[in-house]
């Protein structure tokens, strides 16, 4: 019998303290995956010379390197760069979207902090072309325009380009970003281009972002990773270099060269991804969920460990550096829990705190068990008699008891909120603890069936990037009309499969991990498919591994890039300079601009307008995000947007409504254009007005309330909105209004003739129907024919019509509600929100806190276009509370909280299950049923509603316009989505928002 082949991978990780080395068997047979050699070196300033450090460590206690199939590299250089805005190493960028006639609005940089913002931006081109949902050309690609842009870009000394397209991940025989990116290599010979779909998925601003952070970062990637290869040489290492990314995958140096921002969050990656090794290596432990728990000096990760091996994705968009992104990573929450976290005892209240400050990698000079004078968890953790070989026993054996009873409850109580957040159902399921700082964890944690220690666990991100595989990953829509939703499945698994063997994957040792279908709303026979395949690499480099790029000249003395084009002044620089809100007192003294009864909307006003509406969407309406951001780049660049009270208006005024209506999956990716714009201005023609008087959104709940801004900006319109609209709140159909309401005709006759515009050239009108409800379903079936998405406008009203139908001061009311948030988190007074957002809106009177708990199920479905389904959720028990504000307690609560949705939040069912069960309707529609994050005060949609989540409920009595008329209660109430048992009882009395303007005219 042959002897079995020795397979060995060094593996490599960086952290914020060490850089961890292993060396690991990966031979088949009994000897696969045993660590042959590890170590821990402290990580340097020079973080490739850190690593060499590590790598010279464990080869010393090699025997032979010549067994050695891979170097693996989890590395922190291209995220550090970012985070210290390092100009030396970062490029500006320019940006070539094509977008046809949409997404002006929303240029790029749009969303990127100031600083970021001057540091990277570029030129920036929107020029023809973009597909839609379907497929299809918004328009073709104009060659002259893209050369003449590629001459600008010459021009300014730019090094790296972005080519975005609107839907360019679902653009596989066109190929418009690929065309462009060959155009501009011709014309820009050596130029840097990164084309958006190779970077992330749908969404295109956080795509785009995502694309220009990886661009700017391209030249230093490269000089970076032909470094690591030349270590690996110096090493004598004969072996294929790679790079891990943050699904648990491996880049050539090639590929980290060209999508640097795959490595970002390798880290907390590799360390899970060991964790599910070294956990099967353990007889009687099988591919399970699990969560890994991660202590360190300073902080602890936490991350959901899938069956698969590999870590749980995080939510769609999600944060970096202030900007927004969408590639994949894994979902992790940092909290601050280390070994040399300080622990404090309140000399009043006797409360024992643990951190969130950290000695950090002080702790072996300023601890108590090292001889210094910080009382830190590792010091309890010795006292405690749970870790015998740490330090000097003997100078912590004065810290009292109760002390060390209250530091080891509270790290328990951390630990158990924050894993009980990350689960996604309420099972008990095991915890894998790595991390030199795990000696912290207790053994036993509610909600865990077990808690497990493996050898080697202070190594396991180490031992997670030796074992890095290789994927494959599709990410599409496609047509689901001729083949079963399993048929179509099966042939993107299929081709995900062949892309990862493609890659290097091994065909013998390959499986699917992720494979998901997610429904597009209004949108039939076709559906969104993300699936991810991975192996083992196989051994073989692949043809895909193009060779980098001849090595950039680099300063000798430094290191970094030799040359970086002379800063030109940044288009960002704003026009209006906005307040900045830096603490509590900076929020209470903002005082809104009014002159002439005429509210002028500042950035800050424009922020916590967008946050109240989102609240008072009641889990529907759609983000307002990137309208806040149009709107707020118009007020940058000088526009001016304007509100007005009903009073000013004159009694003879028209007053326009409407809004966006169509699929929030294409608004989220084809962005604004001037759909609405054109559907308003079409309609006026058609009626034979200039324009009205004044504007009023048709729903203040969610993107549609702050619609109506862009269209009376001075750079179009120039029309004041009226503060109000006409739902209170966000509602699933047009004729859900108060203007509908009082049209007592029942055939939508104060909503006709509509306008509806698909933005590129398709305009239609509505001008009679047989019942009301037939307009909202026939522009709905025609706005799936003209994109999903468009904007509507609807028949301008008579200012009598409008005294009477609009809820008023509804503007007012999400700028205090988002005042209010921003203050809770200022004052760090969270555990409060809920009674500072009832006295926000009006008193006890008027609203009230429904619920607080955490969401323990969530069932959701698409029918005919909107999400449906219901949310639970569970009382806190005071063991798992959040942090209670002693001065000021939270009203506790018991039982489950159920909450069915439409797009929006219908009615609240309290359960109590004391001495006997009792079931009571704490709040039907058309009272408002907003659920909002209780960590930070954030609005929730419900979308966004998952196991774990700890939120508030918020009831708000709705207007008398729903509640004062059978009408209204017929429309908007919850015989109106088929729950005719339940009768709507009112939360409270309602009281009238009060205005803005009232309050601060004194100003003007």
């Amino acid at each position: 019998m042959s002897p079995v082949h020795s397979i060995l991978r060094l593996g490599v990780d960086v952290g914020g303290t060490n850089t961890d080395a292993v060396l690991l068997d990966l031979s088949e047979g009994s000897r696969r995956g045993q660590v042959l050699a590890s170590a821990k070196h402290l990580t340097t300033t020079d973080v490739t010379l850190g690593i060499q450090n590590a790598i010279e460590s464990v080869l010393t206690q090699a025997q032979s390197k010549s067994n050695i199939q891979a170097l693996c590299i989890g590395t922190t250089h291209f995220v550090n760069a970012l985070v210290e805005r390092d100009p030396r190493r970062l490029d500006r960028v320019a940006i070539i979207r094509l977008c046809g006639p949409f997404t002006h609005g929303t240029p790029p940089f749009v969303g990127f902090p100031h600083e970021l913002r001057d540091l990277l931006q570029g030129p920036h081109f929107l020029l023809p072309g973009g597909l839609q949902i379907d497929g299809s050309e918004i328009a073709s690609v104009i060659v002259a325009q893209v050369e003449s842009a590629c001459d600008e870009i010459n021009r300014q000394g730019i090094h790296a380009v972005v080519v975005s397209s609107v839907f360019a991940p679902i653009d596989f025989e066109i190929q418009q970003e690929e065309t462009v990116a060959a155009i501009v290599r011709k014309r820009i010979p050596g130029i840097d281009v990164v084309c958006s779909k190779d970077v992330a998925a749908i969404g295109l601003l956080e795509r785009e972002n995502a694309s220009i952070l990886n661009a700017a970062l391209l030249r230093y990637a490269k000089k970076t990773v032909i470094g690591f290869e030349k270590a690996a040489r110096a090493l004598e290492l004969k072996c294929s270099v790679f790079i891990t990314s943050n699904d648990g995958t491996l880049l050539s140096c090639a590929q980290a060269a060209r999508l640097p921002i795959r490595t970002f969050s390798s880290g907390p990656t590799n360390s899970m991804r060991g964790a599910a090794f070294l956990a099967a290596r353990e007889s009687g432990i099988s591919k399970q969920s699990a969560l890994v728990v991660d202590i360190g000096g300073t902080t602890t990760d936490i991350g959901m460990l899938l069956p698969s091996g590999f870590p749980r994705q995080a939510a769609a968009h999600h944060e970096f550096c202030g900007v927004l992104l969408n590639f994949s990573m894994p979902h992790v929450t940092s909290i601050g829990l280390g070994g040399g976290s300080i622990i404090r005892e309140d000399p009043v209240t006797k409360k024992v705190t643990v951190g969130p400050d950290s000695v950090g990698h002080r702790i072996t000079s300023e601890s108590l068990v090292f001889g210094g004078s910080t009382l830190t968890a590792t010091d309890v953790v010795v006292a405690a008699g749970c870790a015998s070989n740490i330090g000097d026993e003997s100078l912590v054996s004065g810290i009292g008891q109760s002390i060390i009873e209250g530091a080891q409850s509270a790290i328990k109580k951390m630990l158990q909120n924050n894993l009980d957040a990350m689960k996604t159902s309420s099972q008990d399921i095991p915890v894998y603890l790595v991390g030199g700082g795990s000696i912290l964890a207790p053994d036993v944690l509610a909600g865990i069936s077990r808690v497990h220690r493996f050898p080697h666990f202070d190594v396991a991100n180490a031992v997670g990037a030796a074992i890095a595989q290789i994927s494959g990953i599709i990410d599409s829509f496609e047509d689901t009309s001729t083949k079963t939703i399993v048929q179509v499945r099966a042939d993107v698994e299929a081709r995900a499969i062949a892309r990862a063997i493609a890659s290097g994957a091994d065909p013998r040792r390959i499986a699917i991990v992720e494979s998901e279908v997610i429904p597009i709303a209004y949108t039939s026979g076709r559906c969104r498919f993300y699936v991810k395949a991975a192996g083992d690499w196989s051994g073989v480099a692949s043809p895909s591994w193009l060779e980098v790029d001849h090595p950039l000249h680099v300063e000798a003395s430094t290191g970094e890039t030799a040359s970086r084009p002379q800063m030109v002044a940044s288009a960002a620089a704003s026009a209006v300079v906005a307040p900045v809100m830096r603490s509590a007192s900076d929020i209470l003294e903002y005082e809104p601009r009014i002159e002439k009864r005429e509210w002028l909307l500042s950035e800050v006003d424009l922020e916590w307008i967008a946050d109240g509406c989102y609240v008072l969407g009641c889990g529907g309406g759609g983000s307002p995000l990137h309208t806040f951001l149009e709107l707020r780049e118009l007020v940058r660049s000088g526009e001016t947007v304007r509100v007005i009270d009903f009073s000013s208006a004159t009694s003879n005024a028209l007053v326009g409504w409407g809004g966006g209506l169509g699929s929030p999956e294409v608004s989220s990716e084809r962005l604004l254009g001037n759909e609405y714009q054109e559907a308003s201005a079409e309609l006026w023609s058609f009626m034979g007005i200039t324009k009205p008087e004044a504007l009023c959104a048709i729903e203040i709940g969610g993107a549609n309330g702050m619609i109506n801004m862009i269209l009376g900006s001075t750079k179009y319109a120039n029309i004041p909105c009226m503060d109000g609209d006409f739902m209170g709140r966000a509602y699933p159909t047009w004729h859900q209004t108060t203007a509908n309401v009082y049209d007592v005709s029942g055939t939508g006759a104060k909503m006709l003739p509509s306008v509806i515009s698909s933005g590129d050239g398709n305009i239609m009108i509505m001008t009679k129907a047989k019942r009301d409800t037939d307009v909202d379903a026939a522009l709905r079936a025609a706005c799936v024919e003209m994109g999903t998405h468009v904007g509507q406008a609807s028949c301008p009203l008579k200012a009598d019509y409008v005294d009477k139908a609009m809820i008023k001061n509804t503007v007012s009311l999400s700028w205090r509600i988002g005042r209010a948030i921003a203050l809770a988190r200022k004052q760090s007074s969270l555990s409060r929100i809920g009674a500072i957002l009832v006295d926000a809106v009006g008193g006890s009177s008027s609203a009230r806190v429904l619920f607080m708990g955490k969401i323990t199920d969530v069932k959701r479905r698409l029918y005919k276009g909107h999400t449906i389904g219901e949310v639970i959720i569970t009382a806190l028990t005071v063991d798992d509370d959040v942090d209670d504000d002693p001065d000021c307690p939270m009203e506790r609560f018991t039982g489950i909280l159920t909450i069915p949705f439409k797009n929006e939040n219908l009615y609240a069912e309290h359960t109590t299950d004391d001495a006997i069960t009792t079931v009571r309707m704490a709040a039907t529609v058309p009272d408002l049923i907003a659920v909002l994050d209780a960590q930070n005060g954030s609005a929730l949609g419900t979308p966004q509603y998952k196991y774990g989540l700890r939120v508030l409920v918020l009831g708000i009595t709705a207007a008398p316009q729903w509640t004062g008329s059978e009408r209204g209660l017929a429309l908007g109430g919850p015989s109106a989505f088929g729950f005719t048992h339940i009768p709507y009882k009112p939360l409270g009395k309602y009281t009238q928002p009060r205005s803005v303007i009232e309050e601060y005219v004194r100003n003007g």
